[in-house]
């Protein structure tokens, strides 16, 4: 019985057919793990029709090709991670056990398939031979480097050894992820009806949401408070309960420390498995095996930006910190601790600026902002949007949209999942079930780009209100859309955001400087009760706190830029105590007293579970990038569709066609300046 089922389940497996958009409502988790296998096999035939070919290997049969061989197994890795990420179970976290090591199986067998490597090589040595057109160029020298830098050009053992070492890697990665997810959904603070005065400072939306997040749990009255961002921010923020401040940073800053969903070992383990992958190919460390492919091309460059940071920023941010203490002393005579900050900022802006967050969420309906944005999208590159309740999606909070270009067309479908739940990571992001490509007719396919944050949502008294910074994470978050839709290129491998690390954030973080701008958000910053329109006194303020605390908020950047680079500079395997090492490498970015039994590292996903190993520098480098880039607008018309329609042509169609520079100074003109962020944060 067990084996014809088993049968049935492959006969029926909605994964195993060709969709144009994921038939969501008729995936099983128990599909998955047959699909990857039978659609591995299908691709490892795709790569075996290009070995066995008998015409000599040029660019269409070898190189074009090995683009298009595992797009089937691209789309149900996309599908398959994406849910695992945003809707995630124990059915699913269990076939991602069974998954991933197939998967690294495969991506070995590709790697160090001799056969294959020839075929590439000799296209590749012979390149010069042959009048590329720049894309193809840059396809070319990616696969090749990619073989090489997969452990091509190495001996057999040592491609044994290769393959043990990303096996490795990959599991630890999925199951420090894992760990993270479960630490964080392990803990919440509860406040019974008697202890409402515990709660006093926290806005009455904020108590709604913790009131509904109580009866979720099982409790029949009171408050409930998690390490989700909009719980946990809330908290800090709002709250004058000092005791509970320090109880719920120590339990967000201890995730997966200690205990059952420890990550203290796995990121030893990955730290040290990166540097013996680096060191098999021949690099000292793994930075420099990750770097050499990034703008900046080598650490030197990285750790001389990170200081040049450091100098210009180190000044104000302890100017900072000393008029911080002198309040929070005056006001409350305490000695300001880090679970402290967010409050006494909060208060002390409402002092200075006379700026109240709470006055300003009313102006920020989720929806009207949603709506804004759509606008401003409209403005730059005449797309529209339009909702489609009929297209399947993973979850009921899911919103879609056809997204049409400004002749009409279908540029892409874009999926929305606006709010927190125990099966999604915390944070917001950008992702694709499917990259924009083209088929062998030349036919643009149609990206499907996925969205994903965690605000709170409507209560029963009011709709979902973002705060001001939810508003440029929704902007930050739609300008990775933005490169994902706009994308038109001919290769699935440099597609969209398929570029270079230190470059994927600048198009997200260009559009976070429309946030402040009168003209956009009197587009559709209406008073979800009053229908007032938000008024120049409220953007003013908006704009005159575009600068407070910038010091710190960078030294804080720059703290986890220099813990990536140590943990990835390593040339010895790390056999130390992790905190201490954590705490050696952010010394020099530290303002706040470091706190016994809490740790950056074991809960820092986007070095450990993500793609931003010795990269994390990047948010900083982009932020120079786009200041920089953002000046073309500014010198003309912040809806200036020639600017948009340049920065459409030369970066966001463009995907990874060429190298990032080269982009860039065809947008700008010139290489980026850093003076361009020093004066906008108020430095020069």
């Amino acid at each position: 019985m067990g084996m014809q089922e088993k049968n049935n389940n492959i006969s029926d497996n909605i994964l195993l057919q060709q969709w144009s958009l994921p038939p969501f409502e008729k995936i099983k988790d128990e599909y998955y793990f047959p699909a990857f296998e039978q659609i591995i096999a299908k691709t490892k035939a795709n790569i075996q029709a290009i070995i066995d070919n008998p015409n000599p290997p040029d660019f269409s049969n070898t190189i074009v090709a090995i683009d298009r061989a595992d797009w089937q197994l691209e789309d149900l890795e996309n599908l398959f991670f994406n849910i695992l990420e945003a809707n995630s179970n124990e059915t699913l976290q269990n076939a991602a056990e069974q998954i991933v090591p197939i998967l690294v199986d495969y991506e070995n067998w590709l790697a160090h398939n001799d056969k294959l490597f020839k075929k590439i090589k000799a296209v590749y040595d012979e390149r010069h031979q042959y009048a590329y057109a720049e894309d193809e160029q840059t396809l070319l020298t990616k696969i090749y480097d990619d073989f090489v830098r997969n452990g091509a050009l190495l001996s057999p053992k040592e491609k044994k050894t290769f393959s043990s070492i990303n096996q490795q890697l990959s599991t630890l990665s999925l199951q420090y992820k894992n760990n993270l997810l479960k630490a964080t959904a392990n803990y919440h603070l509860y406040f019974s009806a008697t202890e409402k005065k515990s709660l006093d400072g926290i806005p009455s939306t904020n108590l709604q949401t913790a009131a509904e997040k109580a009866k979720e749990k099982g409790y029949t009255d009171g408050w409930v408070f998690d390490l989700s961002m909009p719980s946990y921010n809330a908290f800090m923020k709002y709250a004058s309960n000092r005791q509970k401040r320090e109880e719920l940073y120590l339990a967000y800053n201890s995730r997966a420390l200690n205990g059952q969903y420890s990550n203290q070992q796995t990121v030893v383990k990955i730290v040290n498995a990166r540097l013996q992958l680096a060191r098999l190919l021949g690099y000292n460390t793994y930075a420099d095996y990750i770097l050499c492919k990034r703008m900046a091309k080598d650490r030197k460059t990285v750790n001389d930006f990170l200081q040049q940071l450091l100098s210009a920023f180190a000044p104000l941010a302890q100017q900072e910190l000393q008029e911080m203490q002198q309040y929070a002393k005056d006001k409350d005579h305490i000695d300001l601790q880090p679970w402290d900050w967010a409050y006494y900022a909060n208060c002390r802006q409402k002092e200075i600026y006379n700026y109240d967050e709470q006055v300003v969420k009313p102006f920020f309906a989720l929806e009207k902002v949603q709506k804004g944005i759509f606008i401003l999208a409209n403005r730059l590159y005449g797309l529209s949007f339009k909702e489609k309740k009929d297209i399947s999606v993973y979850h009921k909070d899911v919103k879609t949209f056809e997204v049409l270009d400004h002749d009409n067309s279908l540029l892409a479908i874009l999926y929305m999942d606006f709010f927190p739940r125990e099966s999604k990571q915390n944070g917001a992001w950008m992702t694709e079930f499917r990259p924009q490509r083209k088929d062998n007719q030349n036919r643009r396919i149609i990206p499907l780009i996925s969205l994903v944050f965690n605000f709170s949502p409507a209560t029963e008294q009011t709709p979902a209100l973002l705060t001001f910074n939810e508003v440029c994470t929704f902007l930050h978050e739609f300008g990775h859309a933005l490169h994902g839709m706009l994308s038109d290129v001919r290769f699935s491998t440099l597609s969209g955001t398929s570029v270079e690390r230190d470059f994927v954030e600048m198009p997200s973080q260009i559009m976070e400087n429309w946030a402040e701008e009168k003209d956009f958000l009197k587009l559709f910053a209406y008073h979800y009760q009053t229908g007032a329109l938000i008024d120049n006194e409220i953007i003013q303020k908006i704009k005159s706190l575009n600068n407070y605390l910038i010091g710190y908020a960078t030294l804080r950047q720059l703290n986890f830029g220099c813990l990536d680079m140590a943990f990835h500079s390593i040339e010895h395997e790390i056999s130390t105590d992790i905190i201490d090492f954590e705490r050696q490498a952010t010394q020099a970015t530290q303002l706040l007293p470091f706190v016994n039994g809490t740790a950056i590292c074991t809960s820092f996903s986007h070095i450990f579970g993500g793609g931003y190993a010795a990269g994390y520098y990047g948010y900083k480098w982009a932020e120079v990038l786009e200041a920089d880039a953002f000046e073309e607008f500014t010198k003309t018309n912040i809806f200036s569709t020639t600017t948009a329609t340049r920065l459409r042509n030369t970066i966001l169609s463009q995907g990874g066609n060429v190298e990032a520079m080269t982009r860039y100074i065809r947008f700008k003109g010139k290489k980026p300046e850093i003076s361009a962020l020093l004066k906008r944060s108020g430095i020069l």
